[in-house]
């Protein structure tokens, strides 16, 4: 007397796909702490005390999230502007301002921190354009560009940009730089402006939730077709 009996079909359909589920829901768990292990080290990072930013050639993935230290002078009259995130209500920019080293070679570009529209251009905040060596300490940020093909694109002949097209950047200011950015710490500026300390860690872990959805819905597949099996042997044998 068979007391489960779910047929071929069934069987078929629901073993390989519980499987698939159960796989992903492991998957997930795991991707959880390496997501834990990688936001650890970047509030590590974060917290540590500024070094200073090596020149020549770096790698970026190393050197992102690091706190760094640079002396130099900016050159404010070849500034960018990267179109930023409203703050309380205000559209704004991120002032990007190329920095040549005096305590190594090369270029770096800062930046400056968040104006709002009507401070975009660099005349309407000249007494916030500090001029000659200074020393400046802040967080390196890696070159980003647009994800998807249909986003509109950086407009180089307005200065306004949209993403963190560094090559391309460099190519438009005819400068050659290091190839992360620096986003300079917050502190006092004269005329309030640019704002730094924009550094934003938006890190999600979602990990757990993922984890129980394909763990519970593997599971539930799986008691639906222990359910159907003992019936239908049940229905079976009357």
């Amino acid at each position: 007397m068979k007391k489960f009996s779910p047929g071929y079909l069934p069987t078929l359909m629901t073993i390989p796909a519980v499987l698939i589920m159960l796989t992903l829901s492991v998957w997930q768990l795991n991707r959880y702490f390496w997501k834990v292990e990688l936001l650890d080290t970047l509030n590590q990072q974060l917290a540590a005390a500024a070094v200073p930013l090596p020149s020549g050639d770096l790698v970026p993935d190393v050197w992102s999230y690091r706190r760094v230290s640079l002396a130099g002078t900016f050159l404010h009259d070849k500034e960018i502007h990267l179109f930023a995130h409203t703050v309380k209500g205000l559209k704004g920019f991120q002032i990007i301002t190329p920095f040549v080293r005096e305590d190594a070679e090369g270029t770096v570009l800062i930046n400056r921190g968040w104006v709002p529209e009507h401070k975009k251009e660099a005349i309407t905040r000249l007494e916030g354009n500090v001029s000659g060596v200074v020393e400046i300490s802040g967080i390196v940020r890696k070159a980003w560009a647009k994800s998807y093909d249909f986003l509109p694109k950086s407009n180089a002949d307005t200065n306004v940009w949209l993403y963190g097209e560094l090559d391309d950047m460099a190519t438009h200011l005819k400068l050659n730089v290091s190839p992360v950015f620096v986003e300079i710490d917050a502190g006092p500026v004269p005329g309030g402006f640019p704002k730094g300390g924009q550094t934003r860690v938006s890190v999600p872990n979602n990990h757990i939730e993922y984890f129980v959805t394909w763990l519970g819905m593997g599971g539930a597949m799986f008691v639906i077709y222990l359910v159907y099996g003992y019936r239908r042997a049940r229905d079976t044998q009357v």
